[in-house]
């Protein structure tokens, strides 16, 4: 019955603005880094380059490379991308202390 309010509880509560505003900008940084190493492999790798990309064979499979970031390679990339923003979110949390550790 006596559970403390979200208001209450919450560390972004008792945050500062310029704390908030450092916060968003940093993962706002993290947002526009990742999206641009995305779009690098995916369109850039995978549609724009992929001529010159296709001279470089993948060693032991033959496939070219650019065929094998239009099929596979930005897929993967992607992936990892989500596992980097989690954990540079993770670290940012912590950081800010908003943490759900």
């Amino acid at each position: 019955m006596n559970d403390p309010s979200p208001v209450e509880s919450g560390a972004q509560a008792a945050d500062p603005p310029a704390n908030r505003q450092a916060y968003w900008k940093t993962n706002l940084r993290y947002l526009a880094i990742l999206l641009g190493i995305w779009f690098t492999v995916s369109y850039l790798c995978g549609i724009v380059f992929v001529e010159q990309l296709d001279a470089i064979t993948i060693p032991g499979t033959g496939f070219p490379l650019g065929f094998w970031f239009a099929q596979q390679g930005s897929i993967y990339v992607f992936v990892i991308l989500i596992f980097v923003y989690v954990w540079l979110m993770n670290r940012l949390d912590a950081e800010h202390g908003v943490d759900e550790g």
